[in-house]
């Protein structure tokens, strides 16, 4: 049995990472037998070179080795490409066609991103794992196979099967030995080893000097996320190699061929817990929650205004109110009086000249206010009490916070705890 270094010398892979040196031991104690292998790790990060190491060191090392890419074939001919067809099963089948899994017999298939396989493509897979058999599109004899599978994918399977998108059985099937690779924002020790490999290998390839590396360039590319893995690196290698003419590149060059620089850095991300606010129901009784403490604002400004027409006392016992209510953006109404006077309310100068007789007031010369309130039939009331217990209840207590998330001040907040007997 072939021992790490040897392999990985002999397949041209770089770096000493223990979560990549761990994946190589098991595809080299997994080689000699038949038992299927499934490849995980996100794009990039160099799925294809577990099976070659498998095929490689497996007794099938003298057959065939096909890798197919179950992403890039239409879902409608994959059936054919992978079992094969019969002349005259569909349309523009002139002749019968022998598929990867006929071709491959007694050696190994690679199937990778096997996460995209239709489901009914899927069925006849589990066939062939569990006793070698298929069927070609369009006949009905029974073939059989002897290869060995070997598939990689970098979706979630889990939230695959719970979403119904691939099958438990098959998966539980291809994956007898779960072989994962990690990414490259794991391996960071070697990630200046990966790129000086690929700024040689390209150095030689288009006949120019090797670039080279200042210190914080180096700590510029180790500090980086890398979303793109291996692939994204050798492509920032290849660029650096063509496009630049000077080959001492500093940190400044390398942020040139990094996309969001800002964010390159990595962070943990905290799970943020799903507001209650997230549904539409939930968004529009906010929404009418705020329109309501607006109105509520509004009736208590225009009630001031009417019992005192003296609008600098107004303006300066209300001020925070008034600019809650005509937002400094708001250009419509510059002054205090010009408000009174859209409301048609008298104010200090109005109030001194004389005005003639009125009738005889109503008993309650504010009745339109409560006509206001009988008109709510969403039951606002709950719905105000619902959202403030959640509110309080999500934030510990926290009633300045609260009272942010929920557009209204600290004080009403209070006053409407002591109302509702929160």
């Amino acid at each position: 049995m072939e021992g790490i270094q040897t392999t990985k010398q002999r397949f041209g892979i770089i770096g000493d990472n223990p979560a990549l040196n761990r994946a190589i031991e098991k595809a080299i104690q997994v080689a000699p037998t038949d038992i299927s292998v499934l490849v995980t790790g996100e794009s990039g990060v160099g799925k294809e070179s577990v099976p070659r190491i498998i095929h490689s060191l497996s007794h099938r090392k003298h057959n065939k080795y096909i890798a197919v890419n179950c992403g890039a074939i239409p879902e409608g001919t994959i059936d054919s490409e992978l079992f094969g067809h019969e002349k005259g099963a569909f349309t523009g089948a002139t002749s019968t066609r022998s598929g990867y899994f006929e071709e491959a017999d007694g050696g190994t298939i690679f199937l990778d991103e096997v996460g995209e396989l239709p489901l009914p493509t899927q069925v006849r897979l589990l066939r062939v794992l569990e006793n070698g058999e298929f069927l070609k599109v369009g006949s009905s004899k029974t073939q059989k196979t002897d290869v060995r599978i070997v598939a990689a994918t970098n979706v979630s399977m889990f939230e695959a099967i719970q979403e119904g998108k691939f099958r438990e059985d098959l998966f539980y099937r291809l994956s007898t030995v779960d072989i994962p690779l990690p990414p490259l924002r794991d391996r960071k020790g070697d990630i200046h080893l990966l790129f000086r490999k690929f700024a040689s290998d390209f150095a030689m390839k288009y006949k120019m000097p090797t670039i080279r590396l200042s210190e914080e360039a180096v700590q510029l590319l180790v500090s980086y996320r890398w979303n793109g893995n291996i692939r994204q690196l050798r492509n920032v290698a290849e660029q650096i190699s063509v496009l630049e003419t000077n080959r001492e590149v500093s940190a400044a060059t390398i942020s040139n061929y990094l996309p969001d620089t800002g964010s390159r850095l990595p962070a943990i991300v905290k799970s943020q817990e799903k507001s209650d606010f997230s549904n539409e129901r939930e968004i529009l009784y906010k929404v009418l929650f705020d329109m309501k403490a607006d109105l509520n604002d509004l009736k208590k400004l225009t009630l001031e205004l009417m019992k005192n027409g003296n609008t600098s006392d107004v303006r300066e016992e209300n001020e925070s109110l008034i600019k809650k209510i005509y937002d400094d953006d708001d250009d419509s109404y510059e002054t205090v009086e010009e408000v009174m006077d859209v409301l048609q309310i008298p104010h200090k100068s109005q109030a001194q000249a004389p005005t003639p007789p009125q009738p005889e007031p109503t008993a309650d010369p504010y009745h339109f206010a409560e006509e206001i309130e009988e008109e709510e039939t969403l039951s606002l009331h709950d719905k105000e009490l619902e959202l403030i217990k959640k509110s309080l209840e999500r934030h510990k207590g926290k009633r300045k916070v609260a009272a942010q998330e929920l557009g209204i001040s600290e004080r009403t907040l209070y006053r409407k705890i002591k109302q509702f007997d929160l």
